[in-house]
């Protein structure tokens, strides 16, 4: 049953009409809580309320259905806003951002003229631009295209997904290059031709990853709830004497909250993803398919 509710959710995710209907009533069924707002004001607020727990944020314009090229020039241009507002307020904060919402599924040189003008922005203010990882079909393109990247930038990174077959491979390569690294499990709907169909082999890929990067002494962001996954990589850390400078937990807004504190008392750097905007619906759709004991949830705001 869980199983057939998570494939629904994350249907439902990329369904366009349940994505207009979303805009239309707002965050009021319970995607507040994990997402920071619809405007910049307050995703930086939500920022700011953070540094102020020691934990440092990465904001994130959602936005995942670009048609045109007016679109993704708009998103685009609503990155570099995002960037300029981090630059003023001081927060601590960097941007994560969707290649697909820059375009990449109309060409590949839209895209990429609109990932330089965000790096040049964001080097003009001493910051840092992760690229999330969507589904498999972008996979390579976006690899190709952050490859391409660091050859001018060096304040820009990736998104790896552990429960891909290829990405044990995909890390060691990027470490050639220096890659700043964010190591995660994967959010995303997989045939088991490309992807793990089974957790405990996603969790095993997870950790040599994680281990992987650390040992070749590039930065590593591991981002994950899972407190079991946290404390291997913790002993991992400790018995091979990795400096924190060299890495940080991360984790998604309004979830762990308890464990993010935890982390933060005892030292280590934290940085929470905080994302925001109107586009919300399918955020929010694969963080309920990811544990759908969060329906019931949704299920007593739209009661109330």
């Amino acid at each position: 049953m869980e199983k057939l509710l998570r494939t629904m959710l994350q249907s439902l995710g990329t369904n366009r009409k349940a994505h207009r209907l979303a805009r239309k009533y707002g965050l009021r069924f319970g995607a507040s809580r994990f997402v920071a707002g619809e405007t910049i004001a307050q995703s930086l607020a939500a920022v700011q309320t953070l540094n102020r727990q020691g934990k440092m944020a990465t904001l994130d314009h959602l936005g995942e259905f670009v048609s045109t090229q007016e679109e993704a020039n708009e998103a685009a241009a609503m990155c570099i806003q995002t960037l300029d507002a981090i630059a003023s307020s001081g927060v601590q904060a960097n941007l994560s951002l969707k290649l697909t919402s820059l375009g990449l599924d109309l060409g590949y040189e839209l895209c990429l003229a609109n990932m330089l003008r965000i790096l040049e922005r964001a080097g003009q203010h001493g910051l840092f631009v992760r690229i999330d990882m969507e589904d498999y079909a972008h996979c390579e393109i976006a690899l190709n295209m952050y490859r391409e990247l660091r050859e001018t930038y060096a304040n820009v990174g990736i998104v790896i997904q552990a429960y891909l077959y290829r990405s044990l491979q995909d890390v060691e390569d990027l470490g050639e290059i220096g890659a700043n690294l964010r190591l995660v499990k994967g959010a995303y709907k997989e045939s088991p031709k490309v992807a793990f169909p089974q957790k405990a082999d996603v969790d095993n890929q997870f950790l040599a990853m994680i281990q992987k990067h650390l040992e070749g002494g590039h930065y590593t962001a591991i981002a994950t709830h899972d407190a079991a996954m946290i404390a291997q990589a913790k002993r991992f850390i400790a018995e091979r004497r990795i400096p924190n400078e060299q890495f940080e937990f991360q984790m998604l807004y309004g979830i762990a909250e308890d464990l993010q504190d935890r982390l933060v008392e005892e030292g280590y750097r934290v940085r929470i993803y905080v994302p925001f905007g109107v586009d919300w619906f399918g955020y929010f759709m694969r963080r309920l398919a990811e544990r759908p004991a969060n329906v019931w949830f949704v299920l007593k705001n739209i009661v109330r």
